[in-house]
């Protein structure tokens, strides 16, 4: 099943490999337009079913690290417009997936020298970015947020439906709303985090609303079919607590997407543990409780992946690092073939060594 073309509502992919998004930091801060090699680097990785796109900040507010392409300017829409035109030439389809960090993040990544925003003013207390200081690099703790008031919450709505216009116009296939790994939108669903009394806090509903209220607007001006949504059950990163309630919570998010017709939800396992258990209840309540295509993530490898297909509590299976050292990781897998082994150094480095320089397959 896994090299096995797809349909997804308005969409076709080549297998059910998904490449999983994955932050690599190629470009120039200041304009955080895409360069030529980041062309190169979903150009050679085309031969995935669906690629899903470096989260891509929706504002200058949104950003929490240095380097990462955005998609909040003509700019660079132009510069995505390159990378998605070569990822169609070469077979392919992609996804961006659409970001803010939230939190996760320091007044100096800003033009502005806005501080971060957040459900709330608690700092994350065990979490560091990159930073420039007075010109040097440098690793620095997250910066405690400013909580959003009304206007905020209606400016990062807005920001994404901003973003999702340029998707569009850039040439994406659709876009994923990362509402995972203790970015903005999992700040406000945590209830150790969340603390607010208005409409966007204590209940589930309630903390909720802001992501859900986003979903609604970007559906709104792109088809929902071609959009995907993003969690992380049971995720603890970015001094995340895990959900108290995972089978209320998660299935409870399903239903509503499920009723908004959304396209795509995509589950990420950070731990790599509990989604490969086929006895485990959460993934076959998503399924029950979601119509469209359940996206698997979390350390798969080919038997696993076909193991999760074959149960069908998935639709699709994400792979992330095995992508960044194997531009050709779909016809590995096809042929079992040896993977090359990634470079962790270079994951976030700069420059081509550990990027676009990986060899595929001989012939």
């Amino acid at each position: 099943m896994l090299f096995d073309p797809i349909s997804c509502g308005p969409l076709r992919f080549a297998n059910r490999i998904v490449m999983a998004p994955m932050t690599r930091c190629r470009c120039d801060h200041r304009d955080a337009v895409p360069n030529d090699m980041v062309v190169e680097y979903y150009r050679q990785r085309a031969g995935a079913g669906m690629i899903l796109s470096e989260g891509v900040p929706v504002s200058d507010q949104a950003r929490g690290y240095l380097g990462t392409a955005a998609l909040y300017t003509e700019a660079q829409a132009a510069g995505w417009h390159k990378v998605n035109e070569a990822v169609h030439a070469a077979g392919g389809r992609i996804f961006a997936q659409i970001w803010h960090c939230g939190r996760i993040s320091h007044a100096k990544l800003h033009v502005d020298g806005s501080p971060p925003a957040g459900p709330s003013a608690r700092a994350a207390a065990n979490s560091k970015t990159f930073i420039i200081d007075n010109g040097v690099p440098t690793m620095a703790d997250c910066g405690t947020p400013l909580p959003l008031d009304a206007a905020g919450i209606r400016g990062v709505i807005d920001d994404f439906v901003r973003t999702a216009r340029l998707a569009q116009q850039a040439g994406f296939d659709g876009v994923e709303i990362h509402g995972a790994n203790g970015y903005l939108f999992d700040q406000f669903r945590c209830p150790f985090i969340n603390d607010r009394t208005d409409a966007y806090g204590g209940s589930l509903e309630n903390r909720y609303r802001l992501l859900l209220e986003t979903v609604d607007a970007v559906a709104a001006e792109i088809d929902p079919a071609r959009i995907c949504v993003r969690q992380s059950p049971y995720g603890s990163f970015n001094d995340m607590q895990p959900d108290p309630a995972p089978l209320e919570t998660y299935p409870w998010l399903a239903r509503e997407l499920d009723k908004r017709n959304i396209g795509f939800l995509h589950i990420y396992d950070q731990d790599c543990t509990w989604i490969h258990d086929g006895a485990h209840p959460l993934m076959p309540a998503l399924r029950a409780a979601y119509r469209g295509n359940i996206i698997a993530c979390g350390g798969f490898k080919r038997e696993q992946a076909e193991g999760i297909l074959a149960r069908g509590h998935a639709d699709l299976v994400a792979i992330g690092k095995p992508f960044i050292s194997n531009p050709d990781l779909v016809a590995r897998l096809a042929q079992n073939a040896e993977l090359n082994r990634w470079d962790a150094d270079t994951f976030y480095a700069g420059g081509e060594k550990g990027y676009i320089d990986y060899p595929a397959l001989a012939g």
